[in-house]
């Protein structure tokens, strides 16, 4: 696996005694980079997507619509989609090949479940592990014939007419939710989507500005979606991705003397969790330059602080899921024991996110506990590094949590598969950079 130095003693303590500081432009957000390709593919009429998102994640979202027959163009970071709307795609002349992409994966079962085609969907080797049975039940119960591979990919999609459902969905889950709004989409009938937690309303919100017609009851739980829209194509800016810039508000908030500006972030609050826990946690940060049209945004400016350890249960854990690695390492720098509980999901991400968290924090001499739902973190200010050789574990969360810990240690140490970041943040370590004065 490919070796990244992610952090010297030297190197960082000399160029760190200023902190972290400056603006910084993050990506555009991942979740809404790839609902845009989907949901302008089956419009009719022009997208233009404005800062895409361009890592290999979004890309398997972008060539797998083009080998469903929709005509997509990339400049940069500018996407244009030409839409044949929501039954002109086309069968493909080979399975889709998913990637790393989970959302792909699963987005794509619920549309795909209702066209008149047949596709297969494989995946990588990390992909080919994580459950899809969990959207591949509730779409049979709206008549989808989806077959999988031992609840895994591959798997084949059989189009059919879809029959309206009303159905309680087992997990708390955006992506499941997104599946079967999609499905819906091309039912016989309204359908009826009742969460057990609020999720990320990415799909809700987008989906209308396409112009589909999608109730959400006050309760936020509870979605009706009525089918057979008629979907328009939209120019749109997609904002920075919260769950990108989590890596520097933490490093901002961990590495002393550092105030950093991050520009443009979704302030979605569905995404905001981090942001929350970390103002709980007794950390400095601010907004301004907020705007609430369409998906808010917001600039953010982080400042080191002083942080208090915290609490989270099962509740607070759909808003933070990604950034949960992240809220452990504030957590391993508050001083005080932190409790994180809840978070089962984070077994079933591209690793078993709680094991790769507690081996590669160890390895810092930090004190961890593994739960089988989360953590318990005896948090201090100083740590005593056991091994130099951190792993990213094949995960792209995983590898840049570790960059931002290599940050907060005095001796060198090594990343290995630092690569698999690029499955969603490919400029990061380059980003980090602008941010070190040297």
């Amino acid at each position: 696996m490919e070796k990244v130095k992610v952090g010297t003693t030297k190197e960082l303590q000399g160029n760190l005694q200023t902190g972290l500081n400056g603006e910084l432009a993050v990506p555009g957000d991942k979740s809404i980079s790839h609902r845009g390709i989907m949901f302008g593919a089956i419009s009719e009429g022009t997208t233009i997507l404005h800062h895409f998102l361009t890592a290999e994640d979004c890309l398997s979202t972008l060539k797998a619509f083009q080998q469903l027959g929709v005509p997509i163009t990339r400049d940069g970071k500018t996407v244009k989609i030409e839409g044949v709307g929501l039954h002109g795609l086309q069968e493909p002349n080979e399975p889709l090949d998913m990637g790393n992409s989970g959302t792909t994966t699963r987005l794509i079962m619920g549309l795909l479940a209702g066209q008149n085609f047949q596709t297969k969907l494989i995946g990588d080797a990390s992909l080919s592990k994580r459950p899809m049975k969990r959207v591949g039940e509730p779409l049979a119960q709206m008549g989808a014939d989806i077959a999988v591979t031992d609840g895994h990919l591959p798997a084949t999609i059989t189009g059919k007419q879809l029959h309206s459902v009303d159905y309680h969905l087992k997990v708390a889950s955006a992506q499941v939710k997104s599946a079967l709004i999609l499905a819906g989409l091309q039912a016989d009938g309204d359908s009826i989507f009742v969460e057990k937690q609020p999720t990320r309303n990415h799909t809700e919100i987008m989906l209308r500005a396409f112009g589909a017609d999608i109730e959400t009851e006050p309760d936020d739980v509870t979605i009706t979606v009525h089918p057979d829209p008629k979907m328009h194509g939209i120019e749109m800016n997609v904002p920075g991705d919260m769950s990108s810039a989590a890596f520097f508000m933490t490093a901002a908030s961990l590495v002393p003397n550092s105030k950093v500006k991050l520009l443009n972030v979704g302030m979605n609050d569905t995404r905001t969790g981090l942001y929350e826990i970390l103002k709980r946690m007794g950390g400095k940060i601010s907004l301004s330059n907020e705007n609430s049209d369409g998906e808010p945004t917001a600039d953010l400016t982080v400042e080191s602080a002083n942080l208090k350890p915290i609490e989270i249960g099962a509740d607070e854990i759909p808003a933070v899921i990604d950034e949960l690695p992240l809220v452990a390492l504030l957590a391993a720098k508050a001083n005080g024991i932190s409790k994180i509980t809840g978070a089962g999901e984070l077994r079933v991400k591209e690793t078993d996110r709680i094991s790769a968290i507690v081996t590669e924090f160890r390895k810092l001499g930090i004190s961890i506990e593994e739960l089988e739902d989360g953590f318990i973190i005896d948090g201090r200010k100083h740590w005593h590094v056991a091994n130099s050789q951190l792993d990213s574990h094949g995960d792209h969360r995983i590898g840049m949590v570790m960059a931002v810990a290599a940050l907060l240690v005095d001796q060198p140490l090594t990343l290995a598969g630092a690569n698999s970041i690029n499955i969603s943040y490919p400029e990061f370590f380059d980003d980090l950079g602008t941010l070190i004065q040297r």
